[in-house]
């Protein structure tokens, strides 16, 4: 790939943005998707470069990174303001505004960075690819991230599965303290920065930044009552911003090329390029950086050469990793892949892991495999999540098996609603939504379901069932 150009917008020709086909609304004055080459800010995703210092600094990373740290704390979080960068963990939160949070006063208290590599969201495998193959994109992000919170150190806690990741991220933090990049007068701009790697044990709620801060602090992995909030009483008991890796890794090509660039790309309030993750019944699964704002469509039919039969075959899919509610083939026809369009159909991007699943999928099944896996990895503090996950995966059984009641379909609805938002950490909303999701829109294959079993019919997929139909087909 070429070079991308570091100090100004790639200009993309109007000719090309005429061409594209939205699959939202017919004659749209602005359609996304297609992201060019040079607009690309990770360009070693599929490891076929090397991921050390030398091929890092032939992709154009820690280039004047010195100029970038001696710009300042305030200059730096305008920028990211700038650009509209939301946080690519999941929450979509502002990243500059988060940044900021720890503002300027902490006398006697030393201040962290901690980048959530805890990556364990069923079908999100994004940040391992950072890792993995660009990890000095995200070295050079701890050194400007650190600097715009004046923080003196960056914990990378890098979940336990992964250890080619470890290993990889360890030894180009080796190279970085060799070639003075990092450590004392980090780049020769007179900041002192270090960084550490911290591998986790495999738990999926370390995940929520203030478990995380525990397993750091060597505690049992469980969420914190907030207040008070890491900014002001985080790792330590000092202050403390938890950040993902992507965001971090993005930050150094922003600030370099302008906050404007970057906002150039997506909708309003969903600005720039994204990591996605494409997985299931596809024909070439893959990770890939596109524009904020794709249609849907297009990003599995651009980069995945289409779903596996066809569109046509289509039966739901799950569009940003397995805590969102899952969309429908109707409304994958036109939903665009940002936080908001997303929100107002019901679902969100999440940590954008498209999870694709075709006919031949039982989706009853598929879901209550997820409420298992929530079950499983609660960590049993709040009562609501505790026996709500507990409730929601055996009830989901029943319904696999065919031997609930139609009763017990609003019974766990009732259910979802009483552990959504009366938790310390929103890993009960986590349970519930695929619940809710899948009641919504295949109620009528669950019902079906039930029908069958009380008739002694064997129990159906629902190969055949379309959720914008009134009632299911045989």
């Amino acid at each position: 790939m070429m070079r991308p150009a570091l100090t100004t917008a790639v200009a993309r020709p109007a000719a090309l943005m005429a061409a594209r086909r939205s699959y939202a609304t017919e004659g749209a004055a602005r359609v996304y998707g297609g992201l060019k080459d040079q607009d690309r800010i990770f360009t070693n995703l599929y490891g076929k470069h090397d991921f050390g210092l030398k091929g890092a600094l032939k992709r154009g990373d820690w280039y004047k990174t010195k100029e970038l740290v001696l710009k300042g704390e305030d200059w730096i979080i305008n920028e990211m303001k700038v650009s509209g960068m939301r946080g690519r963990g999941g929450a979509g939160f502002p990243s500059g505004l988060k940044w900021s949070f720890m503002g300027k006063s902490s006398p006697g208290r030393p201040r962290y960075l901690v980048i959530n590599a805890d990556e364990g969201e069923p079908g999100t495998c994004k940040d391992r690819e950072i890792m993995r193959h660009d990890p000095h994109k995200l070295i050079e992000g701890c050194l400007v991230a650190g600097r715009a919170m004046l923080a003196n150190a960056a914990y990378i806690y890098v979940r336990g599965e992964f250890y080619n990741e470890a290993s990889n991220l360890q030894l180009a933090i080796d190279e970085a303290y060799k070639a003075g990049l990092i450590g004392r007068n980090a780049c020769g701009s007179g900041y002192d920065f270090d960084v550490y790697v911290h591998r986790g044990a495999g738990a999926y709620i370390c995940g929520e930044e203030t478990a995380l801060i525990e397993s750091l602090e060597g505690k049992q992995g469980k969420p914190r009552l907030k207040p008070p909030f890491p900014a002001d009483t985080g790792l330590f008991g000092c202050p403390t911003t938890v950040t993902n890796v992507e965001t971090v890794a993005a930050a150094p090509t922003i600030l370099r090329r302008g906050g404007s660039w970057f906002a150039g790309f997506g909708a309003p309030r969903n600005s720039g390029t994204k990591l996605f993750a494409i997985s299931g019944h596809v024909n070439k699964p893959c990770t890939v950086e596109e524009e904020m704002s794709i249609p849907l469509r297009e990003l599995i039919e651009r980069h995945c050469g289409g779903v596996r039969g066809g569109w046509d075959n289509l039966l739901a899919i799950i569009p940003g990793g397995s805590s969102v509610p899952l969309l429908p083939r109707h409304l994958c026809d036109t939903a665009l892949m940002d936080f908001d369009s997303l929100r107002d159909l019901q679902s969100g991007l999440g940590t954008a892991a498209v999870i694709v699943m075709d006919k031949s999928t039982d989706i009853v099944q598929a879901i209550a495999r997820l409420a298992s896996f929530y079950r499983h990895e609660s960590c049993g503090q709040c009562t609501p999540c505790r026996e709500g996950s507990r409730w929601l995966d055996l009830m989901m059984a029943r319904f696999v098996r065919g031997n609930a009641t139609s009763a017990e379909i609003d019974q766990i609805l009732e259910i979802t609603k009483e552990m959504e938002g009366h938790t310390i950490c929103a890993l009960a909303d986590a349970a519930a939504w695929p619940v809710q999701g899948l009641m919504r829109h295949f109620r009528p294959e669950v019902e079906r379901r039930l029908k069958d079993a009380v008739a002694g019919a064997e129990i159906r997929s629902d190969a055949g069932y379309r959720p914008d139909q009134t009632v299911a087909t045989a």
